[in-house]
């Protein structure tokens, strides 16, 4: 059982979900110091388990990095969630739960005996956090989600790639990692509400709500602005400059956002600041190829970290386009705590990509306390310990 101190200590968090998003949702609650108990198919666990290469691990028991990634500070329990056994026990960890995580399809959790309503029956404090893919309701609320597909039907690949005829999907999995933080957020809301009104709440989320939810600027310039965005590449749609530029040896961005910025940047690279065709920020954004040409052949004439010095010098942001090894060897990430080094049971000694929160007492800023990770656990590590602790619960009376 998990004895972290951190906000959400006490709190006990059923997941019974799949993949990414949520698994994603309940390591954030973990994190924050909530006893996360996954729940997961007898033999063959959660799907992520068997999603590789890479593998990591001896032969005889590989282990899916894909699976490592989204499933620290959690026990595994495996339940058959059909058979009378499995019913059995998540009625009981239901009993003992403040929040259920589950991203089944709609209608699917109703089937196995545990809808919305019978969960509250069986605990009235219950958070019930639901994530899907399109919604749970509406014409296409049945649609089975998985991201890629949801970046597309969401718009996000017709904003992002190197131009209008090139739809480009982000690197990383980002509409079911937005769902998990949008579950997140929704269980603490739903949370601290159940403080005044001692009851729970259903929380739900989609893929498609939470990347319709970050179209930010781009949506408005639809909505508001009649216009329809397109992928132009590595350069702001609305500031100029504000992109990737090529130097000598490589590339570096740049950040250009108010006039004041402009004429100390355009001084250094000698670009006359008031040429009408760059003279304020519209200008510059309609004649966006002829500054970016004038911008590259300065820069090209010298190496990147030359140019990173000379422009942070003036008060420019700017910076590197690193590769993901870079970024964790970067000294500026591991201060932040952003690697999470955690002893494994099989692989022993290993860096995951840590959490995004720190906390410290509010009159003492300096007395943070690095949180105390625990590896993702493997298939059923913990069918004991947990059957053991809900018979205390039932011996207890609570």
């Amino acid at each position: 059982m998990s004895t972290s101190q951190g906000p959400l200590s006490g709190i006990v968090v059923v997941d019974l979900s799949r993949a990414l998003a949520g698994p994603h949702a309940a390591m954030l609650l973990g994190d924050l110091g909530a006893r996360v108990i996954k729940v997961e198919q007898p033999a063959t666990g959660d799907d992520t388990r068997g999603w590789g290469p890479p593998f990591a691990g001896p032969e005889d028991e590989r282990i899916s990095t894909y699976f490592l990634s989204c499933n620290r500070n959690k026990e595994s329990v495996e339940l058959d969630l059909k058979s009378e056994d499995g019913a059995s026990v998540l009625t009981r960890l239901v009993r003992a739960a403040d929040v259920l995580v589950e991203n089944f399809r709609p209608g699917v959790l109703d089937r196995l005996g545990f809808s919305a309503e019978r969960l509250a029956e069986l605990n009235p404090r219950l958070v019930l956090c639901s994530i899907s893919g399109f919604g749970h309701d509406g014409p296409e609320g049945g649609r089975a989600g998985y991201d890629q597909i949801a970046q597309g039907e969401a718009g996000l690949m017709s904003l992002t790639g190197p131009g209008p005829e090139e739809p480009t999907k982000v690197g990383v999995p980002i509409g079911d990692l937005l769902a998990g933080m949008n579950g997140a957020y929704g269980v603490l809301s739903a949370l601290y509400e159940r403080e005044r009104t001692g009851r729970g709440r259903v929380v739900r989320t989609s893929l498609l709500s939470s990347i319709v939810g970050v179209h930010a600027f781009q949506g408005t310039r639809w909505t508001v602005g009649g216009e329809v965005p397109r992928a132009i590449g590595n350069h702001h749609p609305s500031i100029a400059p504000y992109g990737a530029y090529t130097c000598a040896d490589g590339m570096l961005q740049v950040a250009v956002a108010s006039q004041g910025q402009w004429s100390k940047f355009a001084g250094l690279l000698g670009i006359d600041a008031s040429d009408p065709r760059f003279a304020d920020n519209a200008s510059r954004v309609a004649n966006r190829p002829q500054l970016n040409e004038a911008v590259e052949a300065v820069l090209a004439t010298a190496p990147r970290d030359t140019w990173l010095g000379r422009i942070g010098a003036i008060g420019i942001p700017c910076g590197a386009v690193r590769t993901l090894d870079q970024v964790y060897e970067w000294d500026q990430v591991r201060s932040q705590g952003l690697v999470a080094e955690v002893e494994h049971p099989v692989l022993g000694p290993i860096e995951l990509p840590g959490s995004a929160v720190r906390f410290a007492d509010a009159g003492d800023p300096a007395s943070e306390t690095p949180p105390d990770h625990r590896p993702p656990p493997r298939l059923g590590e913990h069918n004991a310990s947990v059957r053991a602790w809900l018979d205390t619960l039932d011996g207890s009376g609570e």
